[in-house]
């Protein structure tokens, strides 16, 4: 049986794991974590939140195309202050109130991947 979720996958093009850390690590405050030997070996980051839980691994491709919908979409307690601190990073902000109950937005990486950050309104 399903007990939790443990990681979410994306991809970048190989070499971008500088821009990636800048991101992940700088921009969200998210903390990067060492994967095995026999997968590091291969590129990429992983990174885990604040507190740990679920991890986000970002795999290296060449040649790397981004998805256009395919998104994790991450629990934030204060989406105001992370929207203008993405903003003021020229990240790009989209708002979406079609989730009831919830504020939020997508922006996107460095690398082209879409991100969905969302705050409970209750």
């Amino acid at each position: 049986m399903l007990a939790t979720l443990d990681h979410v996958r994306l991809t970048a093009l190989a070499g971008c794991e500088p821009l990636l850390r800048s991101f992940y690590a700088d921009l969200l405050g998210m903390r990067e974590v060492t994967g095995p030997h026999m997968l590091a070996v291969r590129g990429g980051c992983w990174f885990t939140g604040e507190h740990g839980g679920a991890q986000l691994h970002l795999g290296a491709e060449s040649p790397y195309h981004p998805g256009t919908r395919t998104h994790p979409s991450l629990r934030v307690t204060d989406i105001d202050a992370l929207a203008d601190r993405l903003r003021t990073h020229r990240a790009p902000i989209v708002w979406d109130g079609q989730l009831p109950g919830h504020r939020r937005f997508f922006t996107l990486d460095p690398a082209g991947n879409r991100l969905e950050f969302l705050q409970p309104t209750c």
